[in-house]
């Protein structure tokens, strides 16, 4: 498999993430009908949605209606990329690579659908749970992946943990403190990485979560109890769980 293609499959699937980031929040169906300008409702023509490319040739304005495309669609799009690539690159051509693949691109939906309307779409955490689950009864896969008893308790924790907090919070403070989508993500990293994972995810979600809020506490734009999106500081402390495995590893072996 040739990088130039990876690119183009990377740019083609993020078309498809910003399909799913506008339509799932609105239970819309993702595979069928047409895409159409968000602005004036009108079809896209086919050589108005080539990934990035278009972007750049209609000078970031729809055909149609004239008015500007949010910059979240080519962000999304070469963010895909870069995975796709990065992904191909370490692991070559190989199941491995496709499984990252697929958990990469449902990671980028959820990060950005959590960021903007605060939900986790179901169809996406169900999905990679039991994908997650399924590929650790192969013991020819990558040493990234836990066998299946592994991968069963990290879900299992993953899951338990969040839920105990939501209860916890709701007992002291008599309201909902977390959602269940975030239980429903921390198990599908459980499920792909272990329970290894877990401690490490919480730990840096929480830490990323408190640096991004922190200014924002300072200025008083908000305070403690201000919702915010935390789907996507369990995602990125997921990936560098990811990157650091080999170091993380050679410290519990130890």
């Amino acid at each position: 498999m040739d990088l130039a293609f990876v690119i183009i499959l990377g740019g083609l699937w993020g078309s498809f993430a910003n399909v799913c980031i506008y339509r799932l929040p609105q239970e819309k169906g993702v595979v069928s009908g047409r895409s159409y300008c968000p602005k004036c409702n009108k079809k896209i023509i086919w050589y108005d949605n080539i990934p990035i490319i278009s972007f750049f040739l209609l000078g970031f304005k729809c055909r149609r209606c004239k008015k500007p495309i949010s910059p979240q669609y080519i962000i999304v799009e070469i963010i895909n990329i870069i995975s796709f690539a990065l992904i191909y690159y370490f692991f070559g051509i190989s199941l491995t690579t496709i499984l990252l693949m697929m958990l990469s691109l449902s990671f980028l939906i959820i990060f950005f659908i959590d960021l903007k309307h605060f939900i986790i779409p179901n169809e996406l955490t169900y999905s990679m749970m039991i994908v997650g689950f399924l590929k650790s009864f192969d013991p020819n896969l990558n040493y990234l992946f836990p066998n299946y008893l592994n991968s069963l308790v990290g879900g299992l924790f993953g899951y338990g943990v969040i839920w105990s907090i939501i209860l916890f919070y709701k007992q002291v403070r008599n309201k909902e403190g977390m959602g269940l989508g975030d239980a429903k993500l921390l198990a599908v990293i459980g499920f792909w990485f272990g329970w290894i994972s877990i401690p490490f995810v919480l730990f840096f979600s929480s830490v990323f979560a408190l640096i991004w809020v922190t200014p924002s506490l300072i200025k008083k734009s908000k305070n403690f109890t201000s919702q915010i999106p935390f789907g996507p500081y369990l995602i990125l402390a997921a990936i560098l769980f990811l990157v650091s495995k080999d170091k993380l590893l050679d410290i519990v072996i130890v």
